[in-house]
C-alpha cells in the first residue's frame, strides 16, 4: 500500500516558518538540519498517519467480509481513500485544526475530517464505518509505530550509518599510524590511531544492528483490549485474528495482549539502543577532542570560518563540542521516554500521550549531533609529526616489552628492574638500549629488543582494523 507522505513544507510547518519566533533551537537555528524528521515526527505527520490508519481500516472492512452486510469497495473507491493521506497538505492541516477546536479531541477530529471527504461520493453510505470499533489509542499507537519506524529507517539510521562508515574509512586509512596510548591519562603501550578509531566503529555498529533490527509493535483491540464492542456487535468473528491480520498488513508486529494502550515496551527498547549509540558517539567526540588538543589531529579550516573572535590562530573543535551537547540532550529525552512510556496507571492514563510528542525532539537533537560529527570528521587531518614526537619522548613505554622478554628467558626480577629504570622519569633511546645490552640475553633477542622503538611497539594493532571488513565503498 502507498506510504503517505507530504511535501516537507507541509510537515515542516512551524511557528518560525509563519514568521513567529521559534521557542526551541530545532525549529529555529537548526531547522534545516532536522527538517527531514518533520515529515515523520511532527504534529502534521501524526495526523497524516492517523488518516492513513483510519483509511486502511475502512478499506480492510470493505475488502475482507469482517462485518456482515458491509459491501465491497471498488478499486476506484479504494484509490480515493488512499489518496486522502497522500494529499494531506497544509490546507488539510488547517481544516483539521479548525475541527479539533470544536471537538477538543484530536482523533475524533480526524474521523470527522475523513467523513467530510466522503460526503457526496459513492462512499457516503460507509461513512459510519470510519473509526468502527476503535478507541483513540488503536489509531494512535499504530500511527506512532509507523512514524517512528519510518523516521528511523529513512532519516536517522542512514545518517548514523554514514557517520559510522566515514569513521571506518578513516580507521582504515590510519591503521598503520603509530600513536602513544594513554591509560588513566598516562603514557601506555603504543597503539595505532586507526585501531583506536576502529574500536569506536565496532561499538557503533553493534548498536546500529540493534536499532535496525527493532520490532515495531501495534495493537488494535478496543477500549480496554478486550474486543468487547467488536464481540457485542459481531459475535461470530475471530476478532484477535482480524486484529493481527490488520496490524501486520501495515508492516507492524502484532501485540496480542494489552490494556487500552499498546504497552510501549518496544519504544523503550528502541530509545535505549539509540541512546546507547549516542553514548558511544559521545565517547568518540571526547576522544577526538582530546586528540585535537594533543595535536594528533589538525583541523582543516573551511572557507570563511572563524576559530576565535580575537585569536586568529585558533580553530576550535566546535563540531564535536556541539555534538556532545546535542547528544546529552537527546539521551536525556530518550531516557525519560523509556522510563515514562513503560508505565501506565491501571488500564489507561494520558502521560504517554504528552510524552510521545517529544519523540521528534529527541531524534532531532540526535540527528543534529550526527551532522556535526560528520562535518567534524571531514575537517580532520592526522598529524604524524606530533604523534611521532610524543612516541620518541616516551621510551619508557618499552619497559613492558623488555620485562616480558626477560620473564620468557628466566632473568631475575624483570618487573622490579624495569620499574627502577622507568618509574617517575623519562628514558631515552640510549638509556633503554644500554639497559638491554647489559641483560645478558641471547644475541638475537638482544638485537631484536635493541631495534624496537615506541613507534614500532604496536603489536598487531594495524591488523585489528581488518575486523571491520572491507572499507565502505570498496567492497
Amino acid at each position: 500500500m502507498p506510504t503517505p507522505a507530504a511535501p516537507a513544507s507541509t510537515a515542516a510547518t512551524t511557528a518560525a516558518s509563519l514568521g513567529e519566533p521559534a521557542l526551541g533551537p530545532l525549529d529555529g537555528r537548526y531547522r534545516a538540519s532536522v527538517a527531514p524528521l518533520a515529515d515523520h515526527l511532527s504534529e502534521a505527520a501524526l495526523n497524516r498517519r492517523r488518516v492513513h490508519v483510519e483509511v486502511e481500516w475502512l478499506i480492510y472492512l470493505g475488502t475482507h467480509d469482517v462485518v456482515p452486510g458491509v459491501r465491497r469497495l471498488t478499486d476506484a473507491e479504494i484509490a480515493h481513500l488512499r489518496g486522502l493521506p497522500l494529499g494531506f497538505d497544509a490546507a488539510a492541516v488547517a481544516e483539521l485544526a479548525e475541527i479539533e477546536r470544536e471537538t477538543v479531541h484530536d482523533v475524533k477530529a480526524v474521523e470527522y475530517w475523513i467523513k467530510r471527504r466522503l460526503e457526496g461520493t459513492s462512499l457516503a453510505d460507509v461513512a459510519e464505518l470510519v473509526h468502527l470499533f476503535c478507541t483513540s489509542e488503536d489509531i494512535n499507537n499504530l500511527s506512532y509505530a509507523l512514524m517512528v519506524r519510518d523516521a528511523v529507517r529513512e532519516v536517522w539510521s542512514p545518517a548514523a550509518h554514514t557517520v559510522t562508515d566515514d569513521l571506518a574509512r578513516t580507521a582504515h586509512e590510519l591503521r598503520e599510524l603509530p600513536m602513544l596510548a594513554r591509560t588513566h591519562g598516562q603514557p601506555a603501550t603504543p597503539t595505532t590511531l586507526g585501531k583506536e578509531l576502529a574500536v569506536l566503529v565496532h561499538r557503533l555498529r553493534r548498536q546500529l544492528a540493534r536499532v535496525d533490527a527493532a520490532e515495531h509493535l501495534g495493537k488494535f483491540n478496543g477500549a480496554t483490549g478486550t474486543y468487547a464492542a467488536h464481540a457485542a456487535a459481531v459475535p461470530g468473528t475471530d476478532w484477535p485474528a482480524v486484529s493481527r491480520a490488520f496490524v501486520e498488513s501495515l508492516g507492524l508486529t502484532w501485540n496480542p495482549l494489552t490494556t487500552q494502550i499498546e504497552s510501549h515496551d518496544w519504544q523503550a527498547e528502541l530509545y535505549a539502543d539509540v541512546a546507547r549509540f549516542g553514548r558511544v558517539l559521545h565517547n568518540l567526540c571526547t576522544d577526538v577532542w582530546t586528540y585535537i588538543s594533543l595535536g594528533y589531529f589538525v583541523q582543516v579550516r573551511g572557507q570563511g570560518t572563524v576559530g576565535s573572535s580575537t585569536m586568529p590562530h585558533k580553530v576550535n573543535p566546535i563540531r564535536f563540542e556541539n555534538a556532545e551537547a546535542n547528544l546529552e540532550v537527546s539521551q536525556a529525552l530518550f531516557r525519560v521516554l523509556e522510563e515514562t512510556l513503560t508505565t501506565s496507571r491501571l488500564q489507561r492514563d494520558l502521560t504517554d500521550s504528552s510524552m510521545q510528542r517529544n519523540i521528534g525532539v529527541a531524534f532531532g537533537h540526535s540527528l543534529l549531533a550526527l551532522e556535526n560529527v560528520r562535518k567534524g570528521l571531514a575537517g580532520l587531518d592526522a598529524n604524524p609529526q606530533a604523534l611521532a614526537a610524543d612516541l620518541d619522548a616516551t621510551w619508557e613505554v618499552l619497559g613492558e616489552a623488555v620485562q616480558s622478554v626477560m620473564r620468557v628467558h628466566g632473568l631475575p626480577n624483570p618487573y622490579e628492574r624495569l620499574k627502577d629504570l622507568t618509574r617517575g622519569r623519562r628514558v631515552d633511546a640510549q638509556a633503554m638500549r644500554e639497559f638491554v645490552a647489559g641483560l645478558g640475553l641471547p644475541e638475537a633477542e638482544a638485537e631484536r629488543l635493541a631495534a624496537l622503538t615506541p613507534g614500532t611497539y604496536t603489536g598487531v594493532a594495524a591488523q585489528l582494523v581488518d575486523v571491520l571488513g572491507t572499507p565502505p565503498g570498496e567492497g
